[in-house]
Order: C-alpha cells, then sequence, then structure tokens
C-alpha cells in the first residue's frame, strides 16, 4: 500500500475507505477539543477519533458541524465504553453519543475493550457477543458505516466470530515503538481487519529515544515522524494525538520518505520505551 496525503485510505472490506492518518482526542478536555478538531481539519485531517469514555463527543461534534468541510467528506469514530457492554446498554450508549455528536450517522463504532475472564468469568465471552450484536443490527439499519473492535486480541475475535454475522472491519490496538504488538496485527491483516493504532507515538521515552532520533536525523525528520512512518509501513492506520497545530502538521508530514527494511528491523526490536502497554485479559476497568 502507498499513500501520499492524509486523504489517501484504507479500504475495509465492506469497501468503505477510510483516511490512512487519524486524528486522535484521547485527553483532550471538552473545552479544548473544539479548537482542536478544527485546527485539524484545517491541517487536512479528514478522520477524527473519540469515543464516550472521552468525554468530548459534544465538542467534536459541533467542531464537524462548522468546520466548513462537508460531513460526507468526513470520517468520525466513536466507542462503546466498558460500563455499557450488553446488547440493551451498548444500543443506549450509541444514541446517548450521537446526540452528544449531534450526527446523522457515524462512519465506525467501536467495541472500546472486550469484557475479559478475569472480570467476568465464564460472561466474558457473551457479554462480547451481545455486545456487538447490538453493533451489528446498528449497522444493519444504516446508522454506522463500519464497525469494529479496540484492544482485542486474536483469541478475542476467534470467540467473537463463532456467534457473529458481520466480521470486523477495524482492530484498534495500542502500537508503538518498544509495544508493537506484530502478532496481533498481522493476525488482523491476514483476516481482512484494518489495524489502527492508539497511542502511536508512545510516550515520552518513545519520543526521545536515540534509535529514533538518529534515524530521523537521517531523513530530516522529528521522531513522531519517524513512528508514524514504521506504524503506516507496517500497513497500520495511525492515530496520533497533538492540540498543538504545528506538531499537527508535522505528523501530517510523513509522506515524503521511507524507512528502510534494516530500519524496520530496528525499530521493531525497541523495548521498553513507555507508553500505556495495557494486556486487555489483565485490566479490571
Amino acid at each position: 500500500m502507498e499513500w501520499n496525503k492524509l486523504t489517501d485510505h484504507f479500504t475495509m472490506h465492506n469497501k468503505i475507505t477510510i483516511p490512512c492518518i487519524g486524528y486522535g482526542t484521547y485527553k483532550t478536555s471538552e473545552e479544548e477539543v473544539y479548537d482542536a478538531v478544527i485546527s485539524a481539519v484545517k491541517a487536512g485531517y479528514r478522520h477524527i477519533d473519540t469515543a464516550a469514555f472521552y468525554r468530548n463527543e459534544a465538542g467534536i461534534g459541533r467542531a464537524i458541524r462548522e468546520c466548513g468541510v462537508p460531513r460526507e467528506e468526513l470520517f468520525i469514530t466513536s466507542k462503546v465504553w466498558n460500563t455499557d457492554r450488553g446488547y440493551e446498554k451498548t444500543k443506549k450508549a450509541f444514541a446517548d453519543s450521537m446526540e452528544r455528536l449531534g450526527l446523522a450517522y457515524l462512519d465506525l463504532y467501536l467495541i472500546h475493550w472486550p469484557a475479559n475472564k478475569k472480570q467476568f468469568g465464564d460472561e466474558a465471552k457473551k457479554i462480547n457477543a451481545e455486545t456487538w450484536k447490538a453493533l451489528e443490527e446498528l449497522y444493519e439499519e444504516g446508522k454506522i458505516r463500519a464497525i469494529g473492535l479496540s484492544n482485542f486480541l486474536p483469541h478475542h475475535i476467534e470467540e467473537l466470530m463463532e456467534t457473529a454475522s458481520v466480521k470486523p472491519m477495524v482492530d484498534q490496538i495500542e502500537f508503538h515503538p518498544g509495544w508493537a504488538q506484530l502478532e496481533a496485527s498481522e493476525y488482523c491483516k491476514k483476516n481482512g481487519i484494518v489495524v489502527e493504532a492508539w497511542s502511536p507515538l508512545g510516550r515520552k521515552d518513545a519520543l526521545e529515544n536515540e534509535v529514533l532520533r538518529g534515524i530521523g536525523e537521517k531523513y530530516g525528520k522529528g521522531t513522531a515522524q519517524v513512528c508514524i512512518r514504521w506504524i503506516m509501513q507496517h500497513g497500520i492506520l495511525p492515530l496520533p494525538k497533538t492540540v498543538n497545530p504545528g506538531r499537527m502538521a508535522e505528523n501530517a508530514d510523513v509522506f515524503d520518505f521511507e524507512l528502510t527494511a534494516e530500519e524496520m528491523e530496528t525499530i521493531d526490536g525497541l523495548k521498553d520505551l513507555g507508553g500505556q502497554c495495557a494486556l486487555p485479559d489483565e485490566v479490571d476497568f
């Protein structure tokens, strides 16, 4: 796959396209997210990622309506939070998100985290199946253009597919230098599921890493740009987040260089560069 600009895209298995770099909004408050999204759209982003848990959907919806770009040119994602899993609760959570966003439809809706056995024992599989059934119905009703998962590992997806009638279009996972979930990403790609990377820049340890800095200097790029390029060359869609318009532009300036196979392998092998690094089967939130 080759991309040359922000509006180039991945194609999901239902033939819906999704812009190749998204704009992440986690930990961007309701108060600041309006200006941030307006700035992102001005910088060329057309793919905005949010979630009920981020508590900023209303500000994002207002920015979408007032940014001056037609709604059909934008791709908007949200997610159902853990406390709203299950068939009926998911239906209500989606309606609540749409009311906050003030949109007629959503481009992509995800299950934010899988229910796990640590918290729910043998009920976990049933909870995930019922949550997914709600998403399938919303998709079939035309309220969502695509449905998918977040933080699901291959064994969670295998379990889900035992009862699912619609294969997930997307799985959004934590993916950055020092936490390259290559096994999960390769599984998804082999099964026609687009992989998105949340926290693609990692944290301070990644952005200040000397190996990444050295690679970037070769191309006249910063470490954030190296992280994003590495992710894209793995065939994964990054969702970088910043409220700084200058950094928004920098994060989009990744189409004029290509990492070598050796550089890709070097970055693949980096370890312990921070990040949340949460294991879905171990979380208790």
